[in-house]
């Protein structure tokens, strides 16, 4: 087998450190830095000929410089002479411009996919994408993995999976995703029709389901704003139910979601860290679960040409 190697970009390097160590090996000698007009300069500093190469490397925020970071890496390791690189990408960002829904619109899912595979990705490996048709964007081989079976897990291992559970759906978009959770929480499922007069903006119209003296379970892909999820937890609690917890694998959290959350009847808030989230911007009863044995183990797998959704039998 060709020498594995792993490299990381400023995005989330605890995460990457946290691979790493699972897998036993140290991460790539590398220089990310800027040149004095604010471009971004990168330099391996050690040999990658020959090597199959894992850039992990969230384009979270700021998401541009994060993206940039990733395109010249993958440039680096194109000229380097590595025989495969795979794009870790936990967290895809531009996702949600994932299709035209109005004339003169970009769709950035697609433009992304096309900035990396151009610089020179030869696979992708990420966890739950904002649509599952943006692996079909790819030319490329895509691995997608998926958060809700460790938060599952966490809530089974602290009690929230009794009979008075039920699993909300945010919105009509994210039913798949809150099915095959309650699957594994065998809970039912209810769902918020909203309508969105504005990116970042929502309106709940009605709840679909029975909420009434049951501890609901919000769960959803991404929380950015927090303008969703909290107006879900007033009409959740408006209908009758007795607690309210929210869940999702990439915690955004941009300007204002912690403290929306801290004033809303959100119980408590469980999220991965597909995204390094600072202190000051983390919500209260703020719980974090590791992707990093999930990720490690699909490393494993892809660099060992072993299958990879033998990790989702029952959930995919």
């Amino acid at each position: 087998m060709q020498r594995l190697k792993l490299l990381t970009g400023n995005a989330n390097p605890a995460l990457a450190a946290e691979i790493a160590g699972i897998l036993g090996i140290e991460l790539c000698k590398m220089t990310v830095c800027r040149f004095s007009d604010g471009e971004i300069q990168v330099k391996i500093e050690e040999s990658i000929r020959g090597a199959d190469a894992f850039v992990i490397q969230p384009t979270s925020a700021p998401v541009n410089d994060h993206l940039m970071e990733l395109l010249i890496i993958l440039d680096a390791l194109k000229r380097a002479s590595a025989v495969r690189t795979t794009v870790v990408m936990p967290y895809y960002g531009y996702a949600r411009q994932d299709k035209k829904v109005k004339p003169r619109e970009p769709v950035t899912a697609k433009l992304v996919a096309d900035l990396l595979q151009v610089a020179g990705a030869n696979r992708i490996l990420t966890i739950d994408l904002h649509a599952d048709q943006i692996q079909a964007f790819f030319d490329l081989p895509v691995d997608h993995l998926y958060g809700g079976p460790i938060i599952a897990r966490y809530l089974i291992e602290h009690g929230l999976a009794d009979s008075d559970l039920v699993v909300v759906s945010p919105d009509v978009g994210g039913v798949a995703r809150a099915r095959k959770f309650a699957e594994i929480l065998k809970a039912p499922i209810a769902i918020i029709t909203k309508r969105r007069p504005e990116p970042n903006k929502s309106e709940v119209m009605e709840i679909i389901g029975d909420v009434a003296g049951r501890r609901a379970i919000m769960i959803d892909d991404m929380i950015d704003t927090a303008g969703s999820i909290v107006q879900g937890a007033f009409a959740l609690k408006e209908r009758g139910a007795k607690e309210v917890y929210a869940c999702c694998t990439h915690p955004v959290l941009s300007a204002g979601a912690a403290e929306r959350i801290a004033n809303s009847p959100i119980k408590a808030v469980v999220a991965t860290n597909t995204i390094m989230v600072p202190p000051e911007r983390r919500p209260p009863n703020f719980t974090v679960l590791s992707v990093a044995p999930l990720l490690a183990s699909a490393i494993t797998r892809i660099h060992t040409n072993r299958s990879v959704s033998e990790l989702f039998a029952e959930y995919a």
